[in-house]
């Protein structure tokens, strides 16, 4: 039994178009594809960045390649917006500083203004890394710079261009009209206000272009996190429709049920990996750095806060009850169970394994509820299942009861002598018994998983709520969505109680072994 996946994957002549067009062989999971009916100004932008010094890596070109296309009929970009979500150390950096240089040569007058965190950072950067590299290339000789604070500018004499930075304030880029404004680790800001501050200074300029960039963040990154949410629905959607917005995206990013600690994943993930970075690099950097971190850092992941304890769920015993080689057998007991908002339903599995554990699985984690029956019937003839546990006493999916039951998954006829493969439908001590046996099982170590992300992000998060003495899990107070812990904790208590009544050699005693 394997997880369902839900994770978006770009088509894959996508890939094979940028394999052979760039060499690329790590396309991003979200990005614009080049359109070769227009010409581009990113070979031009190559060769700057080659005097620099930084020769432009297969994904470096295909991006500013699709970022710097040109209307063929009006001779303007085509991109007025080019986002870029990428990990750190991928050559980030150096695009940015070849785009500045590639606009101030090749247009009189341009206005070019670069914003980070914060004004020290960004002048930090300014002086230390753009300065510095356009100081030691053969492009030396046609800049200059005024290092006078409030007013810093690498000046272009040829052609009366200027590269400026400014700080995050609603006044930035206000002034003289703006060519390209470029706002780097976007993770640090938790506005709009630098966009809305570029914006207006861009309208009368008809070739100019807003950039933003950064790795991952956090929960408080809510401007990154808008921004990426746009992208990715964005070319989602014209994936579907063939209609391209004047809004290029590119984004490098893991899924979570990609291992951190596994080369492949770096590989898809990482574009500089194997020309400016290696894999013992990455390996040093997982071993010295907080799984979250590396996660945002190299990953491209969204921080998370770290979820606080709750007393009744014994979730720091999980991981070592993970199990990769575990798998279910023939006396498997289903669960299902629904989100509060309806939103996603889980199907769950439980079995007793020959050395008395209980193996559970999530077997499959989808949006919606229309699936749940189709596939519980399934899952139901194709198993012949000790039960199937649905919980009532208004829980959300006790409303497909009625459903499971027209497919065929009867409610047992004589209560004390439930058939094997009947639903076994939990009332409100039913569920308290069931959470308390899980967190026996989780403490005493009698319950072994695969390490599936759903079902252990729904652990990690979950949160409870008394009920008497006991207590139950709590859907509204739980920081993730809890269905699939919900659905395995449901699935283990219908295999100990419906055991002993449907299994010739059904031993209780080793499921508390």
């Amino acid at each position: 039994m394997t997880t369902t996946s839900e994770t978006w994957r770009p088509p894959t002549e996508f890939a094979e178009d940028l394999r052979e067009r760039y060499g690329l062989e790590c396309p991003p999971l979200w990005g614009t594809p080049r359109n070769p009916d227009r010409p581009s100004l990113g070979p031009k932008l190559w060769k700057v960045m080659t005097k620099l010094g930084a020769p432009p890596m297969p994904w470096q070109k295909y991006v500013t390649d699709v970022a710097l296309e040109l209307d063929p009929d009006t001779g303007v970009f085509v991109h007025r917006e080019a986002g870029l979500s990428v990990s750190r150390q991928q050559g980030k950096t150096e695009l940015i500083l070849g785009l500045q240089v590639h606009r101030a040569m090749a247009w009189h007058r341009q206005n070019i203004v670069y914003a980070a965190q914060d004004r020290n950072m960004a002048r930090q950067r300014w002086e230390d890394e753009f300065w510095e590299k356009i100081s030691d290339s053969d492009l030396a000789k046609r800049a200059r710079i005024r290092k006078s604070n409030g007013n810093e500018k690498i000046l272009w004499p040829a052609t009366r261009s200027r590269m400026g930075i400014t700080a995050n304030t609603e006044s930035a880029g206000h002034g003289p009209p703006l060519d390209l404004g470029i706002i780097d680790e976007a993770f640090k800001h938790e506005d709009d206000r630098l966009e809305q501050a570029f914006s207006p200074a861009m309208t009368t300029r008809a070739m100019a272009q807003l950039w933003w960039a950064s790795a991952g963040g956090t929960t408080k990154s809510v401007w990154l996190n808008k921004k990426r949410a746009i992208g990715r629905a964005l070319i989602q959607e014209a994936w579907k429709t063939g209609v391209w917005p004047a809004v290029a995206y590119f984004e490098w990013f893991a899924p979570e049920d990609m291992p951190r600690d596994d080369p492949a994943t770096w590989y898809a993930t990482l574009p500089a990996l194997g020309h400016t970075v290696t894999e013992a690099v990455i390996a040093a950097e997982l071993a010295k750095m907080d799984p979250a971190e590396f996660d945002r850092a190299y990953l491209n992941r969204t921080r998370k806060p770290t979820p606080p304890s709750d007393p009744n769920v014994p979730k720091t015993k999980w991981p070592g009850l993970v199990d990769k080689t575990s798998k279910a057998n023939g006396d498997v007991a289903f669960a299902i169970d629904v989100s509060q908002d309806r939103s996603r339903a889980a199907i769950a599995a439980a079995c007793r394994r020959p050395d008395g554990k209980v193996h559970l699985e999530v077997v499959a984690y989808r949006p919606g509820t229309d699936w749940v029956v189709p596939a519980m019937a399934k899952l139901h003839r194709l198993w012949k299942p000790v039960a199937v546990a649905v919980a009532a006493s208004g829980a959300p999916a006790s409303s497909l009861i009625d459903d499971l039951v027209a497919a065929g998954i009867d409610v047992p006829k004589d209560k004390a002598k439930p058939e094997r493969g009947d639903l076994a439908v939990m009332r409100s001590g039913d569920i308290i018994e069931a959470c308390g046996q899980m967190a026996d099982a989780m403490n005493q170590g009698t319950a072994r998983h695969i390490d599936q992300v759903p079902l252990t992000a729904a652990v990690n998060g979950a949160r409870t709520r008394r009920n008497g003495d006991a207590w139950t899990l709590d859907r509204t107070s739980s920081l993730t969505e809890v269905s699939p812990f919900a659905a395995a904790t449901f699935a283990r208590w219908a295999l100990i109680i419906r055991g002993p009544h449907v299994l010739d050699d059904y031993d209780i005693a080793d499921s508390f072994a």
